[in-house]
């Protein structure tokens, strides 16, 4: 039995709709090995589909497929760290997990750029897929079905704080919630601080960060489905945060804030309290450069995938 261990990922961050990806340390596991015909189960309790629906067996299915390889089944052990339907790439670590699973038990016949295209057509787009194989900050575009990408490991001393609200927001609803159109004005917009976002990240412009994740295409909208998003927004602002962005298409909130900053988690908890949000969770994060790794049960022959 093999294990895969994928992180969660926050996309969009801010004006890079669709394009722009970043990989955390929050992981789900989990274990694999073939089997003559399904068993799922999950060890932390989460509810997760038992059956062939279950969306890390159809990834694996699929790629065995792809392969023209015969496929009778699989037992799959997962844990699950990764809050579903909060914006932070659950779905994506299911079809990410599955795909390096099948493909490690078949002796890695993919390429990495297979895997990449292959996730984000199961996926649709490639802003979570593809940070969840690679790690680190990913720009990817999607051209047909081949996803066109770049990773840049982020090696400084910044902290991600995440603000999970207590509710569910699917990706679906969030998308019907933004228009057909934009004008002219509002893509450029966009365009000039997508560029400006990575840019500034690695060479250490955090004062650029906040400008640079300001947006017009998918924020202002999504904003009106998630309670409360404003006031966080604005106290994030308030103690200092670099940046604050809807991740994925939320309703989770991430900060971006100083590494050193020890007192910005708990003064944002204290303050989740004053608007009775106990309910409402925060995690302090950082970016994840390995991405997607892979090794056996008992511990042995522990070795990076990707």
């Amino acid at each position: 039995m093999i294990r895969i261990r994928v992180p969660a990922t926050s996309a969009n961050l801010g004006a890079g709709f669709d394009s722009l990806g970043l990989a955390v340390n929050l992981y789900n596991v989990i274990d694999m090995e073939e089997y003559d015909g399904v068993s799922i189960c999950s060890t932390d309790g989460t509810w997760v589909p038992t059956t062939k629906e279950n969306l890390i067996y159809q990834s694996a299915e699929r790629l065995f497929l792809e392969c023209g390889k015969p496929f009778s089944g699989l037992r799959i052990v997962q844990q699950n760290n990764i809050p579903m339907t909060r914006g932070l790439g659950s779905s994506s670590a299911c079809i990410v997990g599955g795909l390096v699973g099948a493909n490690t038990l078949l002796g890695n016949p993919l390429s990495l750029d297979d895997l990449v295209n292959l996730a984000s057509d199961i996926e649709g787009h490639p802003d979570n897929t593809t940070p969840a194989l690679l790690g680190g900050i990913v720009t990817a575009v999607l051209e047909g079905k081949r996803v066109y990408w770049v990773k840049q490991a982020v090696h400084n001393a910044l902290r991600l704080v995440a603000v999970i609200p207590d509710f569910k927001l699917s990706t679906e609803l969030a998308r019907k919630a933004l228009p057909e159109q934009v004008s002219h004005l509002d893509a450029r917009y966009n365009l000039s601080r997508a560029a400006l976002f990575s840019a500034s990240l690695l060479q250490g412009k955090y004062e650029n960060i906040r400008i640079a994740v300001e947006d017009k295409l998918h924020q202002p909208y999504r904003m009106k489905l998630i309670d409360h998003a404003d006031e966080v927004f604005s106290q994030a602002y308030a103690q200092n945060a670099y940046g604050v962005y809807i991740s994925g298409a939320g309703p989770t909130l991430m900060a971006i804030v100083d590494g050193a900053d020890d007192r910005f988690a708990p003064q944002l908890r204290e303050y989740l309290g004053t608007l009775s949000l106990d309910g409402w969770k925060i995690e302090e994060l950082v970016i994840d450069n390995d991405g997607t790794t892979v090794h056996n049960v008992e511990g042995t022959d522990n070795r990076e995938v990707l």
